[in-house]
């Protein structure tokens, strides 16, 4: 398992395929050069206006040194003022753990469930009825945030998985995405 951030931006009306581009071009291979596994990028398709996507670490402290390395090295330098012109809001993020997320090559939709389970025991049980290891289930990781530079959302523990599956009993919020493809698809997909 690993530390996985996923991250919902609000962006300016219309700014959504410019930071595709952008992140695409250059923010993919800038992280991963810090060690930072980048996984799905995805359109909202019920919201223009929204990017959602994953990176992954393989813990707290790796991903301290990482996030240091990417925001004070020279891809976000050159390339933070076009980023940041595009966003109306980058602090809808969740900080959880889990295996991480690449949806299938060509796949054209795919649903998250965020959910907040008020039974942990209950939740436990569902899962084990209705989610498989396809599901990618991932659960709120409750350590500190040690790069309070970029918030994350705290005070809440969640579920969340994607694919299909039956409804939960508890809060859900649904996310119909669509993936970016990746600009060099590697012939090697494996999972984040």
């Amino acid at each position: 398992m690993s530390i996985v951030e996923l991250r919902q931006y609000t962006l300016h009306p219309g700014a959504r395929e410019t930071l595709i581009d952008l992140f695409e071009r250059e923010f993919v291979t800038g992280q991963q050069a810090v060690g930072i596994t980048v996984g799905g990028r995805f359109r909202d398709l019920d919201d223009p206006d929204r990017f959602v996507w994953l990176r992954a670490f393989p813990d707290m402290a790796h991903r301290r040194r990482a996030l240091e390395a990417f925001y004070t090295g020279p891809v976000w330098r050159e390339h933070r003022d076009t980023a940041n012109a595009t966003m109306i809001d980058s602090d809808d993020v969740l900080l959880l753990r889990g295996p991480g997320f690449v949806p299938e090559p060509g796949a054209s939709e795919v649903l998250v469930t965020i959910c907040h389970p008020t039974d942990a025991a209950g939740f436990d049980a569902y899962a084990a009825r209705n989610l498989g290891p396809g599901h990618a289930l991932h659960r709120t990781e409750h350590a500190e945030n040690d790069f309070p530079r970029l918030p994350v959302r705290t005070g809440e523990d969640v579920r969340i998985w994607f694919g299909q599956a039956r409804p939960a009993p508890w809060p859900t919020r649904r996310l119909r995405l669509e993936p970016v493809q990746p600009r060099n698809p590697s012939p090697h997909r494996a999972r984040l």
